[in-house]
């Protein structure tokens, strides 16, 4: 009788760009040089520039190390020098390579003609945030034509307690992973109206779940107040959020709760969208 044949586990049929110790991922399989040139990236992107002596010092390399790895990713593009401030900060290299992450993510795309409707029918900026690593990361946003707007340019980073954003996807978030987030991230005061206690950022965050969206309140820049709803995929969890932006005097002008009816209609189109289900 005719045996099946043996399965073909030449190097030929190994999957491509996988070599044989591909699943190894200790310090031995990987390059040092490159694992502190993205150092220095993450670095000079939490900072939003520094000098060398400073980025040498919080990365605990001499220098003459950082020195070199700074050349390196400046000829590519990756990073650039303020010859008057003396002072280094992520290039437009490093812009073209997020933004083709970006045009890759299927959310992005499908949120673009919502952020749009929603901008023309609010008069105020529309932004889209995803949440990474206990944050708020802004990854598009449709400017309102007012010459006095919000902006958040694409990369920006945001507190989730001191967002809109942040607290529309905390109201969604089971209590164990809200609780890890919050552990992680210290409730910071950045103006007089920042909720810092946990109790009362706790029934804050009942009150967006009761209402649908929520109230960023000069919360995190005075002036400036946010309305915004979450977004959930096909598992009903909270994927990403959806916000209006603008300054004080015309958002409380246009009536909070007309606003936030307006952004969780567009978060629930953005959730079908995307397939998802809130």
């Amino acid at each position: 009788m005719a045996r099946d044949p043996a399965p073909d586990t030449s190097p030929e049929r190994r999957a491509r760009g996988r070599p044989r110790d591909w699943a190894d991922k200790s310090a031995q399989n990987t390059i040092k040089s490159l694992d502190r040139a993205i150092d220095v990236l993450e670095r000079l992107g939490n900072a939003g520039g520094a000098t060398l002596s400073a980025l040498a010092a919080d990365l605990g390399q001499s220098p003459a190390t950082v020195y070199r790895v700074l050349v390196t990713l400046e000829r590519r593009r990756l990073v650039e020098f303020d010859s008057a401030a003396q002072t280094w900060a992520i290039g437009a290299g490093a812009f073209l390579i997020g933004a083709r992450y970006l045009r890759r993510t299927a959310l992005v795309d499908r949120a673009r003609p919502v952020l749009r409707d929603l901008m023309e029918a609010t008069g105020e900026t529309a932004n889209l945030g995803v949440e990474t690593d206990g944050q708020i990361l802004f990854v598009s946003q449709v400017e309102t034509h007012a010459s006095i707007r919000a902006f958040f340019p694409p990369g920006t980073l945001s507190p989730m307690h001191a967002s809109g954003i942040g607290k529309a996807l905390l109201a969604q978030m089971d209590a164990g992973r809200v609780a890890r987030v919050l552990a992680a991230h210290p409730l910071t005061a950045f103006t007089p109206h920042t909720l810092t206690d946990p109790r009362a950022l706790a029934d804050d965050l009942a009150q967006v779940r009761a209402r649908g969206w929520a109230l960023d309140g000069e919360e995190r820049t005075m002036g400036m107040t946010c309305v915004a709803a979450a977004v959930f995929d096909l598992h009903g969890d909270p994927v990403a959020g959806l916000s209006v932006s603008g300054p004080t005097a015309r958002v409380l002008a246009s009536d909070p709760a007309r606003l936030g009816a307006a952004v969780a209609d567009a978060a629930r189109n953005l959730t079908a969208a995307v397939g998802g289900s809130a």
